[in-house]
């Protein structure tokens, strides 16, 4: 399966990214963690890494080196690839948890990121994936991923939700998106911090016409993990994401 995360800037995403990837590499599972915001560089720590892979588009020569095929039919010069044909440099593991990042902004005026959002699609649809291993993909925050068709090759979309009015519209943007590409998308509440407040979140995002798969609490654990730039701790947060993770795969069954 192919799991996009989706949602408001600052909504959760890395951190359920992180939170899903360490609850399915406990059951077995082998993990390719997408790291496909070409803002966010922190994501190797939550995951516990020593540093982050080097950006896959150095692959093919760079950002302008990625714009100049652009014009061509494919980016990538092949049919479809396995986890273990990315090329080592490429891709940084720890156990079962493995981390690719498509590329990020490092300095101003560098341009838009849609050589990245090319990239980014093209890796997920020619991304193959057997029976034992499971992707995980973290989007940049809102929707121009959709627009870029980067979702083409998701299987089902985690929309992160927090408590805010923010949150809740752009969820409902994504939902009519997501739907446009006959994708399942399912809402986790996060940042919960009462029975009230997950109740109350629950009604506005059902309201919405979206699914809740799940309900991740707040958690001191991860603030403080955050806070240091640490992986993350398996606290409340750890366990409510092994549920959502099995929800997930009583559906796929």
């Amino acid at each position: 399966m192919k799991i996009s995360l989706c949602g408001k800037g600052g909504s959760g995403k890395s951190i359920l990214t992180t939170l899903l990837a360490k609850q399915a590499a406990s059951r077995g599972l082998q993990v390719l963690v997408v790291d496909s915001d070409e803002s966010n560089s922190g994501l190797f720590r939550m995951l516990g890494l020593d540093g982050p892979p080097v950006p896959f588009m150095e692959l093919l020569g760079g950002k302008q080196k990625l714009k100049e095929r652009m014009s061509q039919k494919n980016v990538l010069r092949t049919d479809g690839f396995l986890i273990r044909d990315i090329p080592s440099r490429y891709l940084v593991k720890r156990d079962s948890i493995m981390l690719v990042s498509i590329g990020k902004i490092l300095q101003a005026f560098e341009g838009c990121a849609c050589p990245m959002g090319v990239l980014s699609r093209e890796f997920l649809k020619k991304l193959c994936l057997n029976s034992d291993e499971i992707a995980f993909v973290d989007m940049e925050a809102g929707v121009e991923h959709f627009g870029r068709g980067i979702d083409e090759a998701i299987d089902y979309v985690f929309l992160v939700v927090e408590p805010s009015f923010e949150s809740l519209s752009v969820a409902e943007k994504i939902r009519g998106l997501a739907s446009g590409m006959d994708k399942a998308v399912y809402a986790i509440l996060n940042k919960i911090d009462s029975e009230e407040t997950a109740r109350r979140l629950g009604d506005e995002v059902k309201a919405r016409g979206l699914k809740v798969i799940g309900t991740v609490p707040m958690d001191p654990l991860i603030f403080e993990a955050c806070l240091e730039g640490r992986a993350l701790a398996e606290g409340k947060a750890f366990h409510a994401a092994g549920k959502i993770l099995d929800s997930l795969l009583k559906v796929q069954i």
